[in-house]
């Protein structure tokens, strides 16, 4: 299941090729459960300077993935979902104003797969247990550079994060009609 390089993630660490099956979904699902953060990865790519980075993303109700955006350098990002029920909301900043986009990307109910530009601001919601993308974006990383996070949310440590994740989450299940 590859070698664990963070309390965060794990790296395939494969030299010709690796595959991901049940097993990997429901290890990554259990191992994002026992995370302080209800997330994990499971990295793909052989290194920080890959070009193109892959990834698994396991997600778990109540995880707070602050909304931010990849701006510079500007770098898309693919989400493919593998099981449970993901949402993505966009969001677009006029001045004061904030309006918000959503995408349910559920197997059974929803889209697959969805891209986002460079420089749009996002988040994942884990809408059920279990949650597990395939994600995709542009090398290399930078700690630095890598993503700005949106002004107007609270930081992940914040006490506010939990109330403000649940109100966007209660947003997205109203504007799409979901229990």
């Amino acid at each position: 299941m590859g070698r664990r390089f963070s309390p965060l993630a794990t790296i395939s660490g494969h030299r010709r090729f690796t595959s991901c099956g049940r097993e990997m979904l429901r290890q990554k699902a259990a191992d994002a459960n026992r995370n302080t953060r209800l997330r994990e990865i499971h990295v793909l790519h052989q290194d920080d300077a890959d070009p193109l980075h892959r990834m698994l993303n396991a997600l778990q109700p109540g995880t707070y993935a602050r909304p931010h955006r990849h701006l510079d350098p500007p770098k898309s990002e693919g989400f493919v979902i593998l099981q449970g029920t993901a949402g993505i909301v966009l969001f677009e900043e006029h001045g004061e104003e904030i309006s918000e986009e959503y995408i349910l990307l559920d197997q059974a109910r929803g889209e697959l797969i969805a891209d986002v530009r460079p420089g749009v601001w996002h988040t994942l919601l884990a809408l059920a247990p279990d949650t597990v993308l395939y994600e995709v974006k542009p090398g290399p990383y930078s700690a630095v550079t890598d993503k700005d996070f949106a002004p107007w949310t609270p930081g992940a440590d914040s006490d506010a994060a939990g109330e403000y994740l649940g109100d966007l989450e209660r947003r997205f299940r109203d504007a799409l009609g979901l229990d």
